[in-house]
Order: structure tokens, then sequence, then C-alpha cells
């Protein structure tokens, strides 16, 4: 007499759709913050803290969000 056992591996994926959801939401807010945000985001979160930044600083953040957009492969000029 021969005994037959059969076994079925199931493979499943344990990923949570809620960190899947939150890293495609900070994925969104990047490509946007790279490449289309002159500044104004970095403004409108600092502005209520009571940071009040000048006509430098502002072109500062805008100087680097503009290289970052060069450098991810953004056409802006």
């Amino acid at each position: 007499m021969s005994v037959i056992i059969k076994q079925v591996a199931k493979e499943s994926s344990d990923v949570p759709k809620v960190a899947i959801g939150i890293l495609v939401g900070i994925f969104i807010l990047s490509m946007f913050v790279v490449g289309y945000d002159q500044g104004q985001l970095v403004q409108a979160l600092v502005a209520p803290m009571g940071i009040h930044l000048n006509h430098e600083q502002i072109m500062l953040i805008h100087e680097f969000n503009h290289d970052l957009r060069h450098a991810a492969g953004f056409p802006c000029h």
C-alpha cells in the first residue's frame, strides 16, 4: 500500500495596502515639489509659524527646486 501526499504551497504578499497608499502619496507630492513648485509650498508652510522669508531666501528655494528639476530631467526652459 502506498500513500500519496499532495502539498500545495501558496505564496501571498503581506504588504499592507495602507503602506502602498502612503508611498504613492509621498511619490505624488515629491513629483509636484520637484516638477512644478516654485517655492510657494515652503513659503505656505513656514508663514503660519511666523517665519517670513525675504526675496533672497525665496529665490534660493526657487533655484534649488529649479536645479532639482534639471537633475530629474523635467523640461523647464
